[in-house]
């Protein structure tokens, strides 16, 4: 099975690096990433100007292509023109920070993940929580092994899913949950300066945490210290509401 693999981070990420040891155990690797950190960008992509492709090696191997764009256009580029046979899989990650709850909506990790499931190919975002002695050859190879618990489901073309890995859960036997999605509101901080010349600026702060919730959910989940897998849709449409409005005359 070919996988191309992908993240956020930049192509010189060492979670993308421990991804990519772990999975071409099992798989016929290939690296397409950005060629520089793309935290936070959520779905954007490249299309006012030409995107540039750039061979990267590990030694003397070829290892994959660095591209100067987002995460979307290396899974979109990596597809369409770089991979000689298309890939069967996706994994984008290993990324340096949780993406759960409304995070998904921003995160670059999970937008190539989600341009993967567009051409129809099963696609897995996987995130490593924050910590300043990241192990990412551990969590590597725990998501060696739920990548592979997932693929023996034979899971529909195009299918997405979302893993989450706490640092509590390197530690010993690992539980995993299969949970929703968070869609709790949180990260609104901001901590207001002032520049030299008077001038209000913002600084992002720390997430605090969501409003506590009976509701099992990945947030809630990650709380705990387990693994989570979340099965994500793309489809925004609002279903009951469409059939409202269908019901209704213009």
């Amino acid at each position: 099975m070919i996988a191309l693999l992908t993240n956020d981070d930049g192509i010189y990420a060492p979670g993308l690096a421990a991804l990519e040891d772990a999975m071409t155990k099992d798989y016929q690797t290939l690296v397409v990433a950005p060629s520089t950190e793309q935290s936070g960008v959520g779905h954007g992509i490249t299309f006012l100007s030409p995107l540039t492709a750039k061979e990267v090696f590990r030694a003397e191997q070829r290892r994959g292509w660095a591209v100067d764009g987002s995460p979307a256009d290396a899974v979109k580029l990596g597809v369409s023109e770089i991979c000689q046979h298309r890939p069967e899989l996706i994994i984008s990650g290993i990324n340096a920070g949780l993406n759960a709850g409304i995070n998904v909506l921003y995160s670059g990790t999970v937008a190539a993940s989600i341009e993967g499931a567009f051409f129809g190919i099963t696609s897995i975002a996987i995130s490593l929580e924050w910590d300043e002695q990241m192990d990412f050859v551990r969590a590597a190879e725990v998501a060696r092994g739920l990548v592979k618990k997932i693929i023996s489901l034979d899971p529909p073309r195009g299918s997405l899913f979302n893993i989450n890995i706490p640092t509590a859960s390197l530690l010993g036997k690992a539980e995993v949950r299969v949970v929703p999605m968070s869609v709790a509101r949180y990260g609104e901080a901001f901590e207001r300066r002032v520049d030299p010349r008077g001038r209000n600026y913002y600084w992002a702060s720390n997430d605090p945490p969501p409003p506590p919730s009976s509701k099992e959910s990945d947030v809630t989940a990650l709380a705990d210290g387990v693994i989570t897998i979340t099965p994500l849709e793309y489809d925004l449409t609002h279903w009951k509401r469409l059939e409202e409005l269908q019901a209704m005359k213009f």
